[in-house]
C-alpha cells in the first residue's frame, strides 16, 4: 500500500473587498499620453444602474416647481338645482338657464382632479446610497461600451476615461476647443450633438424650450470660471468638482458619459470621494 501523498500548497484565496486601482496616460493638448496617472477608487466601484436611475430621478425630483390650479377654477358660475323626480340630469345649471356650468362634466366648469401645490414631489433617497450612486457613475465613464450605447462617437481603442494636462482648463475660445478635439479625434461628437438638434413637439416651444440638443461631451475642471471655450459647443456641458453630481455623469439615469478631466480635476475629485489609497 503506497503512502499518503501530501497535500500541496493552499491556493490563495483572493479577497473579496480587494479592488484594483485603475491607470491611464495623461493626454497633452496635442493628444499625445504621457505619463500614466493613478486614479482614485471611486472610478473602481461596481456598477450599480439601478442607483444611478434612482439618484437621478431624486434629483430631478427635486427641482419640480409645486403648481396648482386656483380654488376657484371654473366655479366661478351662478347656478342652480332643479332637484330631483324632474327628469334631466342632476348636473348644476346657470340661473334661469338649461345650460350646464360649474361642474366637471360641463364646458369651462371645475377640473375633476386638479394638480395641487400640497402634492409632495420629492422623493427621498439616502446619503450613503447617493454616494454610491456617485462613484457608480464615475465607474461608468470607464466603460467603452457603456459609452457607445448612450450613442456617443467613440474612436476605436481608446483609454477611459480621458485625463488632459491642466492647460486644458486655459482654453478660452470655441477655436481652440475644437483644435483640442481634434487632436484627440472627439469632435464628431460634439458635431451629433450638433446634427441631432431638433425643435420639440408639443406645448413645450411656448415655454421655453424650443429646441432639444443631445447631450455631448462632459469637461470637468478642479474650479468654476474656468475652460469657458466649450460653453458654446453643442452638447457640451463644463462643470466644476464641487458641482459634479450624478445627473452629470449620467442624463436622464443612462450611466455612461463621455467625461474628460483635467489633472488638476482628478486631484480635487480624490479629496472629495477619496485619494488613490481610501
Amino acid at each position: 500500500m503506497s503512502p499518503p501523498t501530501s497535500p500541496g500548497p493552499t491556493p490563495a484565496v483572493p479577497s473579496e473587498t480587494h479592488t484594483p486601482h485603475h491607470r491611464v496616460h495623461l493626454l497633452s493638448l496635442a493628444g499625445k499620453p504621457g505619463d500614466a496617472v493613478t486614479l482614485p477608487l471611486a472610478f473602481s466601484a461596481p456598477l450599480r444602474p439601478d442607483l444611478i436611475r434612482r439618484a437621478v430621478i431624486g434629483a430631478q425630483a427635486a427641482r419640480r416647481q409645486p403648481h396648482g390650479t386656483t380654488p376657484t377654477a371654473g366655479r366661478r358660475h351662478s347656478v342652480e338645482w332643479s332637484g330631483k323626480g324632474k327628469g334631466v340630469a342632476r348636473t348644476p345649471r346657470l340661473m334661469e338657464s338649461n345650460r350646464g356650468a360649474q361642474a366637471p362634466n360641463t364646458v369651462g366648469g371645475g377640473p375633476a382632479h386638479p394638480p395641487r401645490t400640497a402634492t409632495i414631489w420629492t422623493k427621498k433617497v439616502n446619503i450613503k446610497e447617493r454616494q454610491l450612486a456617485f462613484r457608480s457613475a464615475l465607474s461608468a465613464t470607464r466603460e467603452a461600451h457603456l459609452i457607445q450605447a448612450r450613442g456617443h462617437a467613440l474612436p476605436e481603442g481608446m483609454a477611459l476615461p480621458l485625463v488632459v494636462e491642466d492647460p486644458l482648463e486655459g482654453i478660452t475660445t470655441a477655436a481652440k476647443a475644437r483644435q483640442f478635439l481634434d487632436g484627440v479625434k472627439l469632435w464628431a461628437d460634439v458635431e451629433r450633438a450638433a446634427s441631432g438638434t431638433h425643435i420639440v413637439a408639443g406645448r413645450g416651444k411656448r415655454r421655453g424650450r424650443m429646441r432639444h440638443t443631445p447631450k455631448s461631451l462632459l469637461i470637468v475642471i478642479s474650479q468654476p470660471g474656468k475652460a469657458r471655450g466649450f460653453r458654446n459647443l453643442a452638447g457640451v456641458d463644463v462643470v466644476s468638482v464641487g458641482r459634479l453630481g450624478t445627473e452629470d455623469l449620467a442624463p436622464g439615469g443612462t450611466a455612461g458619459r463621455l467625461t474628460i478631466f483635467s489633472h488638476a480635476a482628478v486631484g480635487a475629485l480624490s479629496e472629495r470621494v477619496g485619494g488613490p489609497d481610501a
